[in-house]
């Protein structure tokens, strides 16, 4: 697959950088103003009450922020976070190592917890629900189960793909929420407060139109907010201006709608080879040299929402949106 800079995934050289300008408390956290609230409410009542938060779940698109709230919860409780992943549990084992190194309301967050093994979701059902866990020490006849009591901890578990969680999984959190994208203005005052961080001046019709283009996702935001910076230090001032981000986006091919060179592709593709469908997903995927599963998971979720793109029985078809953006004539209606 093609490198984008306006892949919603971290890179992997923006992840120590990008620990930097995440929030520490719900205070200083920009949007999601509902599960702000939400988590504000059971974490009071926690902590009055002197016991752990529920088991939290949070999923959405990546990039909104379920890593930074994980992380949130752990100060606002002040108790230390362990950090791990689905797929680099690879077996019980790893789990009870885990689960055994925590104390008293710790908050363990799994991220991609839809990728963890079965046999490993199966033993967090006893960890999660009655906080004990049984681990077999030993192999073949002389091997013996012993009972462990764990103390009461959080599990934070972060998805983008909720539909993949089997269902006594997802019963086991108490709270089950999803992130939404954020709004041009919340992205706004992100981009703002991350100026900040990095020590960068920005006006601010500069973070607006940032923010504009960064599919409303504070990743892309932050991501973009870099790339611009290093423009204007070079070719300006060193001030982030509206004039100055419009220049250092458009040279990143990075438009005004926040589609860059791989979606555009990827829609003539379907104009000028297929007459703008119906066209199944496998022949637009050979027609650009993509695996399908690869257009179906990145390349298409942002241009379906947004409208540039429809999912149809017969096929994907493109809308009078994409055409008009592209700078095109949709067909009339009835025409092939």
């Amino acid at each position: 697959m093609a490198r984008r800079l306006i892949t919603t995934e971290p890179l992997e050289n923006e992840k120590k950088s990008e620990a930097g300008l995440r929030p520490q408390l719900l205070a200083d956290y920009i949007g999601q103003k509902k599960v702000r609230e939400m988590l504000k409410i059971y974490i009071d009542a926690a902590k009055a009450r002197g016991e752990a938060l529920d088991h939290v779940l949070f999923f959405g698109p990546p990039g909104l922020g379920k890593t930074t709230l994980a992380g949130i919860i752990a100060n606002e409780m002040g108790v230390n976070i362990r950090t791990t992943s689905g797929p680099a549990i690879e077996k019980p084992g790893d789990m009870a190592s885990i689960l055994y190194k925590l104390n008293e309301g710790d908050v363990l967050f799994i991220d991609e917890i839809h990728r963890i093994p079965r046999q490993v979701e199966e033993f967090l059902y006893s960890a999660m629900e009655d906080f004990t866990m049984d681990v077999l020490i030993g192999q073949g006849a002389n091997a013996v189960s012993k009972h462990f009591t764990l103390p009461h901890f959080t599990l934070v578990g972060a998805t983008t793909r909720a539909g993949m969680l089997t269902a006594p999984l997802r019963d086991r959190f108490g709270v089950v929420t999803r992130l939404e994208f954020y709004s041009d203005e919340e992205l706004k005052q992100i981009v703002l407060r991350s100026a900040g961080v990095l020590g960068a001046e920005i006006s601010e019709d500069g973070a607006l139109e940032i923010a504009r283009r960064s599919r409303g996702t504070p990743r892309l935001a932050n991501r973009l907010l870099k790339r611009v910076r290093d423009y204007a230090q070079v070719k300006g001032d060193g001030s982030v201006t509206k004039e100055i981000a419009d220049k250092a986006l458009d040279l990143l091919e990075v438009d005004k709608q926040g589609l860059d060179h791989v979606d555009r592709r990827f829609l003539l593709a379907m104009i000028e080879k297929f007459g703008g469908g119906p066209v199944g997903i496998e022949s637009v995927a050979v027609s650009i040299g993509e695996d399908a599963g690869t257009v179906e998971e990145v390349y298409e979720p942002f241009l379906v929402q947004n409208g540039f793109v429809a999912r149809t029985p017969r096929g994907r078809i493109v809308l009078p949106k994409a055409y008009y953006h592209l700078g095109l004539t949709p067909p009339q209606a009835g025409e092939e």
